[in-house]
């Protein structure tokens, strides 16, 4: 995970332990703020059944829902609360609840962090070229859904393909995918037999439904940057408001968050300022400025005729951007 750039320079050792101190306090509300909204969102789904304001109340909860991955990156990382089995518990439990298994998930997310944009070893690059038509898939869902739910299929039958797994971790995946199609099967029998739709309307259609807005935050933090080893270069930052930042548990402060992924995520504004007072203007779009470049480039050729040692997608205005002062 070692960038052109020295880490060292960027914070003191005094500066980067204050900035490293876990707190279950924050994370805690944090933790609960997203959760209560969860639960007061759906409250409100159900009294809207049957009326217009339940396709208002189903994009919000399923928003609410996709963004529960912003959860569960940072219990991986082990930064929301001090306690370590804590970070897993609710990790494993918030997995379950997208899909995606917390053991897989995390294998996976540290490889892309110790070889981000590395065609071959990033984790979450392991995949063909965009070209137009397979990006629109992708942020519409249908392949994210698909690869998501054959994959986990896939390893519970015992078969590993991916190359980030090294061979002394397949057990456990295996495992932890059987684990979760069982609890999904169990789920489905349940609701068979209560005549239920309950698991449908209150989660998997608000959440398969509504990827797209999660996938504006997926797809802004890599794609359209350089593949060489420089954070810097590599890593975009979200031009975005306060209450998106608290859905995202502050990862549009992205840049930071590669440089010093083990400090939480309520202390990366912070790292954010003290990183652009060393380094300079890290890169950074909003959201739909970014989809909008995006299919541009995409529509003129594919990524693979970009060069892959420079950014491709950049502001409207050119150059990069600081996120505007609160």
């Amino acid at each position: 995970m070692e960038a052109s750039f020295s880490r060292r320079k960027l914070l003191s050792p005094a500066e980067y332990k204050a900035l490293n101190t876990r707190s279950n306090l924050w994370g805690g509300l944090q933790m609960a703020s997203h959760l209560g909204a969860i639960l007061l969102v759906g409250w409100l789904h159900a009294l809207a059944m049957g009326t217009g304001w339940v396709l208002v109340t189903g994009l919000v909860l399923g928003v609410l829902i996709n963004f529960l991955y912003a959860a569960q990156h940072e219990l991986s990382h082990g930064t929301v609360f001090a306690t370590t089995r804590v970070n897993e518990a609710f990790g494993r439990a918030i997995g379950f609840v997208q899909l995606f298994p917390r053991d897989f998930d995390q294998v996976m997310h540290f490889a892309h962090h110790s070889h981000t944009q590395n065609w071959e070893r990033d984790g979450e690059l392991v995949r063909e070229p965009y070209t137009l038509g397979t990006y629109l898939l992708w942020f519409f869902g249908v392949t994210y859904w698909r690869n998501r739910v054959l994959g986990m299929i896939r390893r519970a039958r015992g078969i590993i393909v991916e190359p980030f797994i090294r061979e002394q971790e397949e057990a456990k995946i295996i495992f932890e995918s059987r684990v979760h199609l069982a609890g999904y099967v169990g789920i489905g029998l349940v609701a068979l037999v209560l005549q239920s739709w309950a698991p449908l309307t209150f989660w998997l259609l608000p959440m398969v439904l509504t990827k797209p807005v999660h996938q504006l935050q997926n797809t802004i933090e890599h794609l359209g940057l350089s593949h060489e080893d420089d954070i810097l270069e590599n890593t975009r930052s979200t031009r975005t408001n306060a209450l998106m930042r608290w859905l995202s548990w502050q990862m549009p402060y992205h840049t930071a968050h590669h440089t010093f992924p083990s400090v939480p995520f309520w202390k990366l504004k912070d790292l954010n300022a003290k990183i652009e007072s060393q380094a300079g203007e890290v890169h950074r779009m909003g959201w739909i400025e970014f989809q909008i470049e995006v299919i541009k480039k995409l529509a003129a050729k594919d990524e693979s005729q970009y060069p892959m040692n420079e950014v491709w997608v950049v502001p409207t205005s050119g150059g990069r951007m600081r996120m505007p002062a609160e």
